[in-house]
């Protein structure tokens, strides 16, 4: 009896990372529209540009109810999304205040640049609690994952 939960739980486990992945998309394109309902007839809530990471709420037809990093809601259609890991920078809301961009997975290392809130990235690994991004205009580095939302 011991074995099969032992393995029950490991399953659990191999599997949990594949569903929360799985829980997340992309947009695909620029100005893409959010609304209020699955479907065109429903009024436009927020617009988002490429790469924006949304967490999958619920599945209609073709429309996904989405959720944004600052818990905004709507509606996207599927054809208008697709599963590419991106992030968005959630650190220093509503102040003048840059994150550090590094050349290495730690607080020990150069810094490369820096980003603001709001700002997106395509993640390229995942290292110890770090994140390696890079940025539409070429930059790649390291950002804590602390500073970060999305996969």
């Amino acid at each position: 009896m011991k074995k099969k939960i032992a393995f029950a739980l490991l399953f659990s486990f191999l599997l949990l990372p594949s569903i929360l992945m799985a829980q997340m998309t992309t947009v695909k394109g620029d100005n893409v529209n959010s609304r209020k309902g699955p479907g065109t007839k429903f009024s436009i809530k927020w617009e988002y540009g490429n790469g924006m990471p949304l967490k999958v709420l619920q599945r209609e037809k073709d429309w996904i109810k989405i959720q944004d990093f600052e818990k905004d809601t709507g509606w996207v259609h599927n054809s208008l999304l697709h599963y590419s890991p991106h992030v968005i920078v959630k650190a220093n809301r509503k102040k003048d205040k840059k994150i550090n961009i590094r050349n290495g997975p730690g607080t020990q290392n150069k810094i490369v640049g820096e980003a603001y809130y709001g700002v997106v990235f395509e993640t390229l690994e995942r290292k110890s609690g770090w994140i390696k991004v890079k940025h539409e205009t070429g930059l790649v580095g390291w950002v804590s994952e602390k500073l970060l939302w999305g996969y």
